[in-house]
């Protein structure tokens, strides 16, 4: 089983055939899809399941913070089921791969107070931008 279908059973979630196919479809550790690329591979697996109900689950598993909605670019939102270790991205600029980077450090700490104009920092998203191995092939 999943750690996301783990973490959601033990939420108490309701788990439909059409939830847990959505959960199973997010299921891995650098998994970055789109909607429609959860809709394709959850059609796949459970024909008869709706655009509709992709969207409304995906809706649902962001606000209960399970899934991350990450935007990286002007491309389609990205469903990251990773949202409880702590992370960045790495980024293809050429065909937009998304990849789980856990870099040493603490990016909280580079910045330096003189740069935080009075802010309370309570996050930090950090994304690094390059060319994937296969693209570069190209």
């Amino acid at each position: 089983m999943s750690d996301l279908l783990e973490r959601l059973r033990g939420r108490g979630w309701r788990m439909t055939a059409q939830r847990r196919v959505v959960a199973e479809v997010l299921a891995g550790d650098h998994v970055h899809l789109t909607a429609d690329e959860v809709h394709a591979r959850a059609v796949a697996k459970l024909p008869e399941i709706s655009r509709a109900t992709v969207y409304n689950t995906l809706g649902e598993l962001v606000t209960l913070g399970e899934v991350l909605e990450v935007s990286t670019d002007k491309r389609a939102k990205r469903y990251d089921p990773n949202a409880h270790r702590p992370h960045h991205h790495l980024v293809c600029a050429q065909c937009g791969s998304i990849r789980d980077v856990h870099p040493t450090g603490n990016p909280m700490a580079d910045l330096p107070d003189s740069e935080r104009f009075g802010f309370t920092v309570s996050d930090v998203e950090v994304t690094y931008r390059g060319v994937c191995p296969n693209c570069a092939k190209a």
